[in-house]
Formats: C-alpha cells, structure tokens, sequence
C-alpha cells in the first residue's frame, strides 16, 4: 500500500509531476489563447460590413462556436491530468499571446487577414502542445489535440481563401 507521501505525488492519469506542469502550462496557454481568439472572432462578426456581410457574418459566427467548444476540453485536459486550469479573465490576460482588436471600422478583409494569423498562432501552441504531450505518451492528449488542430487547419484555411 502506497504511503500517504507517495500519493501526494500520484497524478489522476498517472504521468510525472513535471510532464503535468509542463502540459499544464502549455494547455493553459492554449486555453487562454483560445478565449482570447473566440471574444475576437465574435467582435469581428459583430462588426463585419461590406458586400460579403452575409457569408463573413456567417462564416465567423460558425468559427467562433468551434472555437468555443473546445474550450472546456482544453480545461477539462488539464484536470484529467492532474493539473490546474486557468480561474480568471485575469489569468487569460496574463497569459494569451492574441493580440485585441479594438478599432472601429475596421474592413472586412483586414478582419479575416487578422484571424487568419491569429488562428495560426494558436495552431503553433497545438502543435507545440502535441510535441510535449506525445514525448510523454500521452495519447488522450495527442488525440484531442490531433482534432483541434485539423479543426483549426480547416479555419485557417476558410480565412486564407476568403482573404484572396
């Protein structure tokens, strides 16, 4: 029978403390950076103008809900893990790499060029998140993130040809 000592080390999914640490961090980046690019694409939606208004309005409305709904996946994974997740908006700013956009009028094409970056960006923290989580062979992670990032690829790809 393990002793108390040795328990307090046991994480839920059985990795080492320090891959728990390190997938924590780089999981709650991603988290943050996906709060930060859903409040975003939601802004740009509520905003878009021009003679695609339609299709963008739409196109936007549909990334955020996908963005949205890994989310809680993302926080859900870190827990599963042993970890801890991101508690506040604070935390989020601390810790998103998305940068704001707070400008008024801003034009449609310059809208989906942005998030076109911006959903790069965070599937570099995918793909980093991936790297960690496969050396440790953690396949719960990998496979969540494997979506995600297809998902992601897929937007990214939507906005590129938009953008032409």
């Amino acid at each position: 029978m393990p002793t108390q000592e040795a328990k307090a080390v046991t994480t839920p999914a059985g990795f080492s403390p320090e891959y728990v640490e390190n997938a924590s961090s780089i999981l709650n980046a991603l988290l943050a950076d996906v709060f930060a690019l859903y409040i975003k694409t939601k802004n740009f939606h509520w905003h878009i103008a021009g003679p695609h208004f339609r299709d963008y309005h739409l196109l936007l409305d549909e990334q955020a809900a996908q963005i949205f709904a890994i989310s809680d996946d993302i926080a859900e994974r870190v827990r599963k893990i042993g970890g801890e997740t991101i508690r506040s908006i604070g935390q989020i700013a601390e810790l998103k790499t998305i940068v704001d956009n707070e400008k008024h009028n801003v034009a449609a094409k310059a809208m989906l060029s942005e998030l076109l970056d911006d959903n790069r960006s965070v599937l570099e923290v995918m793909r980093k998140a991936h790297e960690i989580a496969d050396d440790a062979k953690d396949v719960g992670t990998t496979s969540l993130l494997e979506n995600w990032i297809d998902q992601a690829e897929r937007r990214a790809w939507f906005l590129f040809e938009a953008t032409k």
